[in-house]
């Protein structure tokens, strides 16, 4: 049975894969400067965000990618507002702390940064002047760890806040395809680019062999981050080989991109997943609508269903019973589904 542990498993999409070998023996500019590929969809990326003053820069995964931009974006005394869930604040190891960056969770529990709870965390921490890191930056990602997608209105409502308290807004979108293929979703690319300082694209989880496109329009980390990425050992020599990866992603197939393509096949069979547990009785935990799925089971279902197919447990809930997350990927065929459909039924018997 195929694994429905995250949506990287696979290398990657065999366009990516063709692009990559048609390229290999070019001799370009190291890093991404200079280097025609990385320039091409430099463009192509500023005209879907109808952002032209944009600087667009690249990096491996997004853990490199929140280091460097926060790492430019706050000061040494200054924190990041968050929800208690987001990748900064558990699942990147405390890279950012590791850098002298402060992380300032709020007690937001559906995975979105609320403006009360963000007025909250910053009241506190200027209760005391100077003692207390001061709020510099207010971090958000789409879509969320809970299975979450970004309205609009909400989106509006915590950039409000920020612009009122003057702090920059970062967008992590290492599923930035799959919450652009949600049906709840309202956000479009240049809205994203007009009221967010800086956010990303990500590629390792839509179909390319690894890459984040990071989209630039505060004029500080314009400056620092070509400083930043040597600085914090982030400097990729091979850099055109994420410019070949995007270029080929963000570049017309008939009448559409690759990016979309590939996140509405994950998504279309995460909503097929969805619905047919569902039908066989299984709970769903929230209301997702893309590519992460989660369930609440007993321990010994998401022990099968682990060893069976890759689900990880998120939470334990009170009372011992688990929240497991399926993930579908650019790969996943429907198929792969039915397969853990025949598996699921035998479980839950």
């Amino acid at each position: 049975m195929r694994m429905f542990q995250n949506d990287y498993s696979e290398d990657a999409a065999s366009e990516i894969l063709v692009a990559l070998c048609a390229a290999n023996f070019e001799q370009r500019i190291g890093y991404t400067e200079g280097d025609p590929h990385c320039e091409e969809v430099r463009k192509l990326i500023r005209e879907a965000c109808e952002d032209p003053t944009a600087d667009v820069e690249f990096r491996i995964g997004g853990t490199s990618t929140n280091i460097v931009a926060l790492n430019g974006l706050l000061k040494d005394w200054e924190g990041i507002i968050c929800t208690p869930d987001v990748h900064i604040a558990v699942h990147e190891t405390g890279a950012l702390v590791a850098v002298g960056r402060t992380v300032l969770p709020t007690h937001d529990k559906d995975g979105f940064l609320s403006p009360e709870e963000a007025e909250r965390v910053s009241h506190f921490q200027t209760s005391t002047d100077q003692r207390m890191a001061k709020p510099g930056a207010v971090y958000i990602i789409n879509t969320t760890e809970l299975g979450g997608v970004w309205t609009k209105q909400r989106f509006d409502a915590i950039c409000d806040w920020a612009d009122e308290h003057q702090l920059p807004v970062f967008l992590d979108e290492a599923r930035l395809a799959s919450a652009s293929a949600a049906p709840s979703n309202d956000l479009t690319l240049p809205h994203i680019a007009k009221r967010c300082t800086a956010f990303y694209l990500g590629g390792t989880k839509n179909g390319m062999l690894c890459g984040e496109a990071l989209v630039i329009n505060d004029p500080k980390l314009k400056e620092a981050f070509p400083y930043l990425i040597k600085e914090r050992d982030k400097f990729l020599a091979k850099g055109r080989l994420l410019g070949v990866q995007f270029e080929r992603t963000f570049m017309p197939e008939d009448t559409e991109p690759l990016w979309f393509p590939y996140t509405c096949q994950a998504n279309d069979c995460a909503i097929k997943m969805r619905e047919s547990l569902i039908e066989e009785g299984y709970k769903p935990y929230g209301d997702s609508n893309f590519n992460q799925q989660f369930f609440v089971v007993t321990s010994k279902q998401a022990e099968a269903s682990a060893e069976a197919c890759g689900c990880e447990t998120f939470y334990t809930l009170k009372g011992g019973r688990q929240v497991i997350r399926f993930v579908t990927s650019w790969a996943t065929t429907e198929s792969n589904v039915d397969e853990v459909l025949t598996f699921a039924k035998q479980v839950i018997a």
